[in-house]
């Protein structure tokens, strides 16, 4: 059956690896950012360093709501036999490199031609870069973790 939602699990791995700021700031990538790593509203409004802060409520509501569309991506383009942690990987993936960037990414290729191949986690590995630093490797490594659990 073709998983097209994060599971609770997967929200607590965003949550985490996110962390949840209730005002605006600037992300590792320069880029102004909100709540739990939202670089925008659900209504498509980019978010701006002057915009007022938001209560935790609001927070992981809008999460939940801008979530959505990554995860329709990952359900979109990854083959239909992937489990729940393997998906929660994959949307936590897309929604930190961006659902371009996650189209072309080898982790999308080698997942689809065998969701099992060890060459897997050296994909994953590859995005750990931010602002040309290698900040990410840790995360790329937990994101790896959760999908090779079975």
């Amino acid at each position: 059956m073709e998983i097209k939602t994060t599971s609770q699990n997967g929200l607590n791995f965003l949550m985490r690896e996110e962390g949840m700021v209730l005002k605006p700031y600037l992300c590792s990538a320069n880029t102004a950012t909100i709540g739990v790593g939202c670089t925008f509203y659900e209504d498509g409004r980019r978010v701006k360093l002057s915009d007022p802060p938001i209560s935790k409520e609001r927070a992981i509501e809008l999460l939940k709501l801008v979530l959505k569309g990554f995860e329709q991506k990952v359900a979109r383009v990854t083959r239909d036999d992937i489990n729940q942690n393997q998906f929660d990987a994959l949307v936590s993936l897309a929604f930190n490199i961006g659902t371009a960037a996650f189209d072309g990414s080898t982790v999308l290729k080698r997942v689809n031609a065998n969701p099992d191949d060890p060459a897997i986690q050296q994909a994953f590995e590859a995005w750990r870069l931010s602002a040309g630093k290698p900040v990410l490797l840790a995360r790329r490594q937990r994101e790896y973790r959760l999908y090779a659990k079975k």
